[in-house]
Protein backbone atom coordinates (compact mmCIF):
# COMPACT_ATOMS: atom_id res chain seq x y z
CA UNK A 1 0.00 0.00 0.00
CA UNK A 2 1.88 3.54 -1.15
CA UNK A 3 1.80 6.07 1.54
CA UNK A 4 -0.48 9.41 1.47
CA UNK A 5 0.80 12.22 0.19
CA UNK A 6 1.50 14.54 3.32
CA UNK A 7 0.71 18.60 3.56
CA UNK A 8 4.46 19.69 3.59
CA UNK A 9 5.29 22.51 4.04
CA UNK A 10 5.57 25.17 0.53
CA UNK A 11 8.40 24.85 -1.54
CA UNK A 12 8.88 21.31 0.10
CA UNK A 13 9.40 18.54 -2.69
CA UNK A 14 7.39 14.92 -1.17
CA UNK A 15 9.67 11.81 -1.46
CA UNK A 16 10.09 9.03 -0.27
CA UNK A 17 13.66 9.56 0.79
CA UNK A 18 15.86 6.18 1.31
CA UNK A 19 18.48 5.82 3.46
CA UNK A 20 21.38 6.36 0.89
CA UNK A 21 19.37 9.45 -0.26
CA UNK A 22 19.50 11.35 3.53
CA UNK A 23 23.40 10.12 3.74
CA UNK A 24 23.81 11.94 0.74
CA UNK A 25 22.42 15.11 2.14
CA UNK A 26 23.90 15.01 5.02
CA UNK A 27 26.90 17.48 4.20
CA UNK A 28 24.97 19.47 2.98
CA UNK A 29 22.08 19.94 5.50
CA UNK A 30 24.85 20.27 8.09
CA UNK A 31 26.60 23.37 5.86
CA UNK A 32 22.71 24.94 5.51
CA UNK A 33 22.03 24.25 9.30
CA UNK A 34 25.09 26.20 10.23
CA UNK A 35 23.67 29.43 9.56
CA UNK A 36 22.06 31.00 12.94
CA UNK A 37 19.48 33.21 12.28
CA UNK A 38 21.39 36.05 14.49
CA UNK A 39 20.80 37.28 18.17
CA UNK A 40 17.50 39.73 18.03
CA UNK A 41 15.86 36.65 16.75
CA UNK A 42 16.67 34.52 19.77
CA UNK A 43 15.84 37.52 21.97
CA UNK A 44 12.51 38.07 20.28
CA UNK A 45 11.52 34.33 20.24
CA UNK A 46 11.96 33.86 24.04
CA UNK A 47 10.23 37.19 24.70
CA UNK A 48 7.14 35.14 22.65
CA UNK A 49 7.59 32.03 24.57
CA UNK A 50 7.84 33.52 27.96
CA UNK A 51 4.60 35.94 26.94
CA UNK A 52 2.74 33.39 25.37
CA UNK A 53 3.13 30.86 27.45
CA UNK A 54 2.17 33.14 30.43
CA UNK A 55 -0.42 34.13 28.70
CA UNK A 56 -1.81 30.61 27.98
CA UNK A 57 -1.18 28.72 31.21
CA UNK A 58 -3.72 32.23 32.77
CA UNK A 59 -6.19 31.24 29.70
CA UNK A 60 -6.16 27.45 30.08
CA UNK A 61 -6.56 27.36 33.80
CA UNK A 62 -10.25 26.25 33.44
CA UNK A 63 -9.11 23.41 30.81
CA UNK A 64 -6.22 22.56 33.31
CA UNK A 65 -8.75 21.79 36.00
CA UNK A 66 -11.49 19.68 34.28
CA UNK A 67 -8.58 17.68 32.28
CA UNK A 68 -7.09 17.01 36.14
CA UNK A 69 -10.55 16.07 37.68
CA UNK A 70 -11.64 13.44 34.08
CA UNK A 71 -8.38 11.86 34.79
CA UNK A 72 -8.52 11.31 38.16
CA UNK A 73 -12.12 10.35 38.35
CA UNK A 74 -11.57 7.58 35.38
CA UNK A 75 -8.10 7.03 36.98
CA UNK A 76 -8.66 7.57 41.01
CA UNK A 77 -4.82 5.54 41.64
CA UNK A 78 -3.05 7.31 38.89
CA UNK A 79 -1.20 10.91 38.76
CA UNK A 80 -2.62 13.78 36.57
CA UNK A 81 0.61 15.17 35.15
CA UNK A 82 2.87 12.71 33.12
CA UNK A 83 6.79 13.42 33.53
CA UNK A 84 9.12 11.91 30.50
CA UNK A 85 12.70 12.38 29.98
CA UNK A 86 13.34 13.61 26.65
CA UNK A 87 16.18 14.80 25.15
CA UNK A 88 16.82 18.56 24.17
CA UNK A 89 19.04 21.20 23.12
CA UNK A 90 22.39 20.00 22.02
CA UNK A 91 21.75 16.20 23.62
CA UNK A 92 20.76 18.02 26.94
CA UNK A 93 17.77 15.71 28.89
CA UNK A 94 14.96 17.75 30.54
CA UNK A 95 11.65 16.51 32.01
CA UNK A 96 8.78 16.74 29.80
CA UNK A 97 5.44 17.29 31.26
CA UNK A 98 1.91 16.13 29.63
CA UNK A 99 -1.58 15.26 31.32
CA UNK A 100 -1.18 11.49 31.91
CA UNK A 101 -3.44 9.84 28.68
CA UNK A 102 -2.22 6.24 29.32
CA UNK A 103 -2.85 3.35 32.10
CA UNK A 104 -0.11 3.86 34.92
CA UNK A 105 2.17 1.27 33.74
CA UNK A 106 2.13 2.37 30.02
CA UNK A 107 6.14 2.28 29.87
CA UNK A 108 6.20 -1.39 30.45
CA UNK A 109 3.53 -2.56 28.04
CA UNK A 110 5.54 -0.39 25.23
CA UNK A 111 8.04 -3.03 25.29
CA UNK A 112 5.24 -5.69 24.37
CA UNK A 113 4.08 -3.41 21.49
CA UNK A 114 7.06 -2.17 19.58
CA UNK A 115 6.34 -5.35 16.89
CA UNK A 116 2.87 -3.38 16.28
CA UNK A 117 4.69 0.26 16.02
CA UNK A 118 3.13 2.02 12.80
CA UNK A 119 5.76 5.01 11.82
CA UNK A 120 8.92 3.43 10.59
CA UNK A 121 12.78 4.31 12.22
CA UNK A 122 13.19 5.81 15.82
CA UNK A 123 9.64 6.31 16.51
CA UNK A 124 6.99 4.85 18.18
CA UNK A 125 3.37 5.33 17.04
CA UNK A 126 0.25 3.02 16.90
CA UNK A 127 -3.20 4.20 15.86
CA UNK A 128 -5.35 2.03 18.58
CA UNK A 129 -2.51 1.89 21.25
CA UNK A 130 -4.58 0.14 24.14
CA UNK A 131 -2.64 1.67 26.92
CA UNK A 132 -4.38 5.12 26.21
CA UNK A 133 -7.36 5.53 28.47
CA UNK A 134 -10.60 7.00 27.05
CA UNK A 135 -9.96 10.36 28.82
CA UNK A 136 -6.68 10.24 26.86
CA UNK A 137 -8.08 9.40 24.16
CA UNK A 138 -10.23 12.80 24.14
CA UNK A 139 -6.82 14.39 25.13
CA UNK A 140 -5.23 13.76 22.40
CA UNK A 141 -7.39 14.38 19.93
CA UNK A 142 -7.81 17.45 21.17
CA UNK A 143 -4.06 18.52 21.92
CA UNK A 144 -5.20 19.24 25.37
CA UNK A 145 -2.51 16.40 26.60
CA UNK A 146 -0.01 18.58 25.33
CA UNK A 147 -0.56 22.09 27.85
CA UNK A 148 1.31 21.18 30.41
CA UNK A 149 3.96 21.80 28.08
CA UNK A 150 3.52 25.24 28.48
CA UNK A 151 5.54 25.11 31.68
CA UNK A 152 8.15 23.64 30.00
CA UNK A 153 8.35 26.78 27.51
CA UNK A 154 8.07 29.35 30.28
CA UNK A 155 11.20 27.06 32.10
CA UNK A 156 13.36 27.48 28.80
CA UNK A 157 13.40 23.63 28.01
CA UNK A 158 11.51 24.31 25.24
CA UNK A 159 10.09 26.64 22.53
CA UNK A 160 6.64 27.13 21.60
CA UNK A 161 7.85 26.01 17.64
CA UNK A 162 10.66 23.61 16.61
CA UNK A 163 11.33 20.07 16.10
CA UNK A 164 9.54 17.77 18.75
CA UNK A 165 11.97 16.26 21.98
CA UNK A 166 13.06 12.78 21.04
CA UNK A 167 12.97 9.83 23.28
CA UNK A 168 16.38 8.99 25.12
CA UNK A 169 16.24 5.46 23.62
CA UNK A 170 15.18 7.07 19.79
CA UNK A 171 18.10 9.04 20.43
CA UNK A 172 20.57 6.16 21.10
CA UNK A 173 19.53 4.98 17.19
CA UNK A 174 20.45 8.39 15.57
CA UNK A 175 22.74 9.43 13.20
CA UNK A 176 24.81 12.28 12.36
CA UNK A 177 22.30 13.28 9.74
CA UNK A 178 19.49 12.62 12.21
CA UNK A 179 21.43 14.51 15.46
CA UNK A 180 20.57 17.76 13.49
CA UNK A 181 17.64 18.23 14.40
CA UNK A 182 18.92 18.40 18.33
CA UNK A 183 20.81 21.43 17.57
CA UNK A 184 18.01 24.06 18.73
CA UNK A 185 15.27 24.26 21.18
CA UNK A 186 12.43 21.72 20.97
CA UNK A 187 9.15 22.88 20.70
CA UNK A 188 5.68 21.87 21.29
CA UNK A 189 4.30 22.53 17.22
CA UNK A 190 6.09 22.67 14.26
CA UNK A 191 6.60 21.71 10.48
CA UNK A 192 5.21 18.17 11.04
CA UNK A 193 2.54 18.62 13.27
CA UNK A 194 1.04 21.44 10.96
CA UNK A 195 2.17 19.41 7.39
CA UNK A 196 1.79 15.96 8.35
CA UNK A 197 2.05 14.50 12.26
CA UNK A 198 1.22 10.68 11.50
CA UNK A 199 1.16 10.68 8.02
CA UNK A 200 4.88 10.31 7.53
CA UNK A 201 7.81 8.11 8.42
CA UNK A 202 10.73 9.36 10.98
CA UNK A 203 12.92 10.26 8.28
CA UNK A 204 10.47 12.22 6.10
CA UNK A 205 9.98 14.12 9.54
CA UNK A 206 13.39 14.93 9.98
CA UNK A 207 13.68 16.09 6.42
CA UNK A 208 10.83 19.02 7.57
CA UNK A 209 12.66 19.47 11.16
CA UNK A 210 15.49 20.65 9.17
CA UNK A 211 13.69 22.82 6.84
CA UNK A 212 12.61 24.80 9.71
CA UNK A 213 16.51 25.15 11.35
CA UNK A 214 17.35 26.28 8.10
CA UNK A 215 14.45 28.48 7.37
CA UNK A 216 13.33 29.56 10.85
CA UNK A 217 12.40 33.53 11.57
CA UNK A 218 9.77 35.28 13.89
CA UNK A 219 6.89 35.63 11.12
CA UNK A 220 7.97 31.41 10.19
CA UNK A 221 6.83 30.87 13.85
CA UNK A 222 4.06 33.11 13.97
CA UNK A 223 2.97 31.17 11.08
CA UNK A 224 3.45 28.21 12.29
CA UNK A 225 1.39 28.54 15.55
CA UNK A 226 -1.56 29.95 13.70
CA UNK A 227 -1.41 26.86 11.71
CA UNK A 228 -1.19 24.74 14.97
CA UNK A 229 -4.46 26.47 16.35
CA UNK A 230 -6.40 25.20 12.67
CA UNK A 231 -4.97 21.85 12.94
CA UNK A 232 -6.22 21.48 16.49
CA UNK A 233 -9.74 22.45 15.39
CA UNK A 234 -9.38 19.83 12.77
CA UNK A 235 -7.14 17.12 14.47
CA UNK A 236 -8.35 14.19 12.39
CA UNK A 237 -4.66 12.78 12.89
CA UNK A 238 -4.34 12.71 15.84
CA UNK A 239 -3.64 9.82 17.72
Amino acid sequence: MSMPKPNLPEEMDYAMPTQNVFYARYEESKTESKADPGPMYHFVKRFLDIVLSCIGLVLTAPVFLIAAICIKVEDPGGKVFFKQTRIGKNERPFEMYKFRSMVSNAEEMKKELMKYNEVSGAMFKMKNDPRITRTGRFLRKTSIDELPQLWNVLRGNMSLVGPRPPLPDEVAQYTEYHKQRLKVIPGCTGYWQVGARNSVGFDEMVQMDLKYIKDRCIRLDLKIIMQTGLKIINSKDAY
